[in-house]
């Protein structure tokens, strides 16, 4: 596992958006955060997910959330908008971006992929991961120190057989995030990194393995360090990497 030990207060005063927040490692690092301090903005499809994860932290103790119910799938240039807008009217500033939404699709060969099915993976795994990144990025830049973390895979890093839309996706997001990082560098006070979580206790691995032993990979609340190194103030200058969570 990535060896990071994060103390109590390391986010404390910090606005983070994370997307896909109500369930596996979106719903494990907005406890993470929340329990360090922040005020987590909780992003997601399915209010519910998202009003349970709302309750276990305020429940907690730690600073109140807000719950924002969004399909990235069928979002509106105008939706983005007016998130945009209500973040600054609430809070002033973002400080942190975390990019984990994302659908498996259909693995299988290429030749059996449809058209539109490619475009529903690419349209929620990088076309609204670039909207918001668009759109919240002068919200991010009136930070004191911003970091945009962006969600990879090993099939994003390395191209395998039969993972189609989600490993050409993973692939985009590593080339937006190094885009990214580049232009931000030594002019911007925002930051862009990368994680690949590995095999993680998810919905998602389940349904991509469902042969395999979900108990022989760690749950997500096992993989969040890296995670919290990267929102904090401790990877300050820390840009255009890619981090693996279980290394």
């Amino acid at each position: 596992m990535f060896d990071y030990s994060a103390r109590p207060d390391l986010l404390k005063g910090r606005v983070i958006l994370v997307t896909g927040a109500g369930r596996g490692i979106g719903r494990a690092a907005s406890l993470a955060f929340a329990a360090h301090g922040a005020t987590v903005l909780l992003l997601g499809k399915t209010e519910d997910y998202l009003n349970e994860v709302y309750d276990l932290i305020v429940a907690a103790g730690h600073p109140e959330p807000v719950v924002i119910p969004l399909n990235l799938e069928t979002t509106l240039p105008h939706q983005y908008d007016e998130l945009a807008a209500m973040i600054e009217k609430e809070f002033g500033k973002l400080d942190g971006l975390l990019h984990n939404a994302s659908i498996l699709g259909l693995r299988s060969p290429i030749e059996q992929i449809s058209t539109d099915n490619f475009t529903r993976v690419m349209q929620v795994n990088v076309n609204a991961m670039f909207s918001l990144t668009h759109t919240l990025l002068p919200l991010l830049k009136l930070s004191e120190d911003a970091s945009v973390v962006f969600t990879s895979s090993s099939v994003g890093r390395k191209g395998r057989a039969y993972w189609g839309a989600y490993a050409v996706s993973k692939f985009a997001t590593e080339g937006l995030m190094q885009v990214l990082a580049d232009e931000c560098e030594d002019i911007t006070r925002v930051r862009a990194n990368s994680v690949n979580p590995g095999a993680t206790r998810t919905a998602m691995r389940a349904h991509a393995y469902p042969g395999e032993n979900a108990y022989n990979n760690p749950a997500p609340e096992d993989i969040m360090a890296v995670y919290l190194y990267l929102m904090g103030p401790d990877s300050k200058g820390v840009n255009g990497q890619a981090f693996n969570a279980q290394d």
